[in-house]
């Protein structure tokens, strides 16, 4: 690996002049397995500047040089839409005592080198900058082992997030709405949040 990879976090409108280069990558990493995403530019821009606009939310950005190849955002739960803060409203959590991350993308030569456990200690320490939370959050897909575009040798991440102190809390659900690549519109997907508390 280049041994120009940076870690930065990035706040506010310092960050829109790379909003279509995050656009690219997002659209780039989630059309893998297992989100299928086929990508809408204009909804990656109006998505990415709801990060941008709030004042306590965070994105951090993995640089090779002057080039982005990573990208992890987090935002505390009030500011999210109802079908992020509904399961935990449901299940007695408190939205203002909670921080989600959102996602992590990154270029797939840069894997396996620890980039991804530097984005979540990253949001973490940003979290933990804010001060107030009793648990971090982040939801992922649900596909059916037998989903035909699986890839063969495809691994959870689950391992993974346990090793990061966090959870699967199956009650806490929601859904998100897609375009897969093969899918001719829109369809609700099913979304698991992983829980950690805030030590």
């Amino acid at each position: 690996m280049s041994n120009n990879i940076r870690i930065e976090r990035w706040v506010g409108k310092t960050l829109e002049r790379y909003i279509p280069e995050l656009a690219r990558l997002r659209i780039k990493v989630f059309r893998e397995f297992p989100y299928l995403y086929d990508g809408d530019p204009d909804y990656e821009k109006k998505y990415l500047q709801t990060y941008i606009d709030c004042p306590e939310s965070v994105i951090v950005l993995a640089f090779d040089g002057d080039t982005i190849i990573g990208a992890s955002t987090a935002i505390p739960l009030k500011y999210e839409t109802d079908e992020v803060k509904q399961p935990f409203i449901e299940n007695g959590y408190d939205p203002n005592e909670v921080f989600y991350c959102g996602e992590s993308v990154l270029n797939k030569k840069y894997r396996g080198f620890g980039i991804g456990v530097k984005f979540f200690q990253q949001r973490e320490a940003h979290a933990a900058d804010l001060g107030g939370f009793e648990h971090i959050c982040f939801c992922c897909v649900e596909r059916p082992v037998d989903h035909p575009r699986r890839p063969v040798d495809y691994l959870p991440l689950d391992k993974f997030w346990n090793k990061r102190g966090y959870f699967k809390h199956p009650e806490l659900k929601t859904t998100y709405t897609w375009k897969d690549l093969d899918e001719d519109a829109e369809t609700p997907k099913p979304m698991t949040f992983w829980l950690k508390h805030d030590d």
